[in-house]
């Protein structure tokens, strides 16, 4: 069986139970070179092989995995972050269907979900932002029609960029033409949980800037949003006026 298995943002201790059984019982983990914690190598079992994908085609991962399911061996293929975004998965997919292989996909925690908490921040608060935009900068990988940053930007909501370190010249000058100002918050988060976790806090008009005066070019999410400032609404759920299904709330 061949497993599809997401490593988490970078700690160790952050893969799921699931994920981590299915590393201990594989005889086969090719895993997404520097992008993933070497560390979690640790849960595989003696003797098993261990491909970096960093250094292989699509076609050379497909077949060491097809190989790997023909002899009835156990195969992880262990992707960073959470395997469906930005995990280029689906054309493994595709090919693994087309040579008869059986497979399966084992969620992993994103790394936009761990820089939330190493900002300490909540994506979506009321009165501010009841969307997050999950993007990145087009680079060498183009972005569909209709996906380019500053109409996305419009919105004005919570956006997380990723991929987009070095592009932060362009990027900015994108931000800029939407719906947020110089002034609205932003954040650099360099490796969130990995031990050389950095958070970089600015507005949008310095996110070039800070990038460059700490040497950010790579492995950082981009967080752009009022949810980074001081200003929100409370919660209705934990109102003592507001009613639910579970409790009556009290007059005001």
């Amino acid at each position: 069986m061949i497993h599809f298995v997401g490593a988490g943002p970078g700690a160790p201790d952050l893969i799921t139970v699931r994920g981590a059984r299915l590393m201990a019982q594989a005889d086969l983990v090719i895993y997404a070179g520097s992008l993933v914690n070497p560390d979690l190598l640790d849960l595989c079992k003696p003797g098993a092989t261990v491909l970096n994908s960093a250094h292989m085609t699509l076609e050379e991962v497909v077949a060491a995995m097809l190989e790997a399911e023909a002899a009835g061996r156990v195969t992880v293929r262990l992707h960073t972050g959470d395997p469906s975004l930005y995990g280029a998965i689906r054309e493994q997919m595709d090919l693994l269907r087309a040579g008869g292989a059986e497979f399966d996909v084992t969620p992993g925690v994103s790394s936009f979900c761990a820089a939330a908490a190493a900002l300490r921040a909540e994506y979506t608060l009321p009165d501010v932002s009841q969307s997050v935009i999950i993007t990145r900068m087009e680079g060498r990988t183009p972005v569909p029609e209709g996906e380019g940053l500053a109409g996305l930007a419009s919105h004005g909501c919570t956006l997380v960029l990723f991929l987009s370190a070095g592009l932060l010249e362009a990027a900015q000058e994108e931000l800029l033409g939407g719906a947020y100002t110089a002034d609205t918050p932003a954040a650099i988060v360099y490796k969130a949980t990995w031990p050389e976790e950095r958070v970089y806090r600015c507005t949008v008009g310095t996110l070039a800037r800070t990038a460059r005066q700490n040497g950010v070019t790579k492995t950082a999410l981009i967080a752009v949003g009022g949810f980074l400032g001081t200003e929100y609404d409370r919660s209705k759920l934990y109102d003592p006026t507001f009613t639910t299904g579970y409790r009556k709330g009290e007059q005001a």
